[in-house]
């Protein structure tokens, strides 16, 4: 028998599970949130850290909204709910991003975000209680590090699906990101939970819990089915059944909830003033050319290309997705140093160098090739220097691709240029302006009365009301001012 198990095992699979066994055990608990025993191969401390790490990732992908008074306002809220929650330990933390998608999402070991782009959809305070429960109910219920520990699993079967057919382990890698894919939304039943989480922390709280079901009507509306258009970010995370708004009204009597919290004037006078769509002081696409107020300048890209606007960088792609133009910042502190340092990187092969200067700043350049894992890229780099810092331009792409789109690639950055239109310098972004019904009206007569530079149909969905709707007196209601980029 021992010289036996001293051979290869004939069913590499069993013996995976075998020795995953003592884990298995030992990772299965019952959660005090939820009152089900879960299978868990990540431990509390390993999921704080997780959420330690990712953090500020997050905060430096889209950035926290500068109002310290609505990020205080948004976490006192949260904590209050966290510390009554089944795991108050944790380092909760509650932060609003400066983002104008309509979002809302938890990442493992205590950390809540919410875009200003959701509040701008909100209607009370119990709203927002609301979805900070549900996202509470998602780190409490711990869906995030169920979901990793199935993907172990899952991985673990395909690791040994590679010992059994070894024709498999070209394609590792790929179907690894299709089980990331497989677990990157939460299911029904996690969904549910989160929603009766949810539901449970807005009564410990005082807060009617009807009111979370009022904005699942209103991401309803923005995911298409009420005619909102483009789904939210939320909805992309968050699988949205129809019936979702009716269960929680089906859940919670009205006779129930007589009393219990709404705040919604406090609410609406605490987002009064809020940035409300795109923020165009930090740059904006008009057709095909960037724009930036703050750092005053301007970006042609190749027209018919896909385009982005993000914090760290300006990208654009062809529609051949064959070429690559990209502006972001350099480190340091010349156009000629940047240069140098970008053909140090290891593995790139270094053409012609020269300064010439751009619409007249100081600038250096250089062609470049570096081997990629779909081949070799071909391009161009161009350090600018202006107003204090170094803008990196780069131009790249296949070799038929450079070949063929190159020439307008470099048309392109060379366009890098000041911005002196004051009409684009002083462009400001649309803010939410709370206003005060001094008569009953209908909702035409608020539009007349009160114009906002939005479409009426998202006007009377961030207000929560039908366009047919008559508005009592001394409603607060949302005006969008402002011009639009």
């Amino acid at each position: 028998m021992e010289q036996e198990s001293l051979r290869p095992s004939r069913h590499p699979r069993s013996m995976a599970w075998l020795a995953l066994l003592p884990a298995l055990v030992l990772g299965c608990a019952v959660n005090p949130a939820t009152g089900e025993r879960q299978l868990s191969l990540v431990s509390e401390s390993q999921e704080i850290a997780m959420g330690r790490e990712y953090d500020p990732q997050v905060v430096s992908q889209m950035g926290m909204y500068p109002d310290s008074a609505l990020q205080r306002y948004v976490s006192d809220l949260g904590m209050a709910m966290a510390r009554a929650s089944e795991r108050p330990n944790l380092p909760w933390s509650f932060r609003v991003l400066d983002d104008p998608l309509v979002n809302a999402f938890a990442v493992p070991g205590g950390f809540i975000y919410i875009t200003r782009g959701i509040l701008a959809h909100m209607d009370s305070e119990a709203e927002l209680v609301g979805i900070l429960g549900h996202e509470i109910g998602h780190v409490t219920a711990r869906h995030s590090v169920n979901q990793m520990s199935r993907q172990q699993l899952a991985q673990l079967g395909l690791g040994v699906g590679m010992i059994l057919r070894p024709e498999l382990q070209q394609f590792g890698d790929l179907a690894g990101a299709g089980l990331g894919l497989l677990f990157l939304k939460y299911g029904r039943d996690d969904e549910y939970e989160s929603d009766d989480l949810g539901v449970r922390y807005m009564r410990q709280a005082g807060y009617n819990p009807r009111e979370l079901a009022s904005v699942f009507r209103t991401l309803a509306a923005l995911s298409g089915e009420g005619g909102g258009g483009r789904p939210p970010e939320w909805a992309s995370t968050h699988p949205f059944p129809e019936n979702r708004e009716d269960r929680i009204l089906a859940a919670v009597a009205e006779a129930e909830v007589q009393g219990l919290e709404v705040g919604r004037e406090r609410f609406l006078e605490r987002i009064d003033g809020m940035v409300y769509g795109s923020n165009p002081r930090e740059g904006f696409f008009r057709e095909n050319v960037f724009l930036h107020p703050e750092l005053a300048f301007r970006l042609d890209f190749p027209s018919g290309w896909q385009t982005q606007n993000t914090r760290s960088a300006v990208q654009g792609m062809s529609s051949q997705q064959d070429a690559v133009m990209q502006l972001d910042l350099a480190a340091q502190g010349s156009a000629t140093e940047a240069r140098n340092a970008f053909l140090g990187i290891q593995g790139m092969q270094v053409g012609q160098r020269w300064e010439r200067s751009v619409n007249g700043l100081p600038a250096a350049w250089a062609e470049f090739a570096v081997a990629a894992e779909s081949g070799t890229l071909n391009g161009v780099a161009g350090f600018v220097g202006y107003g204090g810092r170094v803008y990196r331009l780069l131009g790249y792409g296949t070799p038929a691709g450079w070949q063929s789109r190159g020439n307008a690639v470099r048309a392109s950055l060379e366009s890098f240029q000041r911005v002196t239109d004051r009409s684009v310098l002083e462009l400001q972004p649309r803010r939410l302006e709370i206003v005060r019904l001094p008569s009953a009206m209908s909702f035409e007569e608020f539009l007349r009365r009160f114009p906002s530079s939005e479409e009426p149909a998202v006007v009377a969905l961030i207000n929560g009301v039908d366009p047919g709707q008559r508005l009592e007196s001394g409603r607060l209601m949302k005006q969008v001012v402002g011009t639009r980029p």
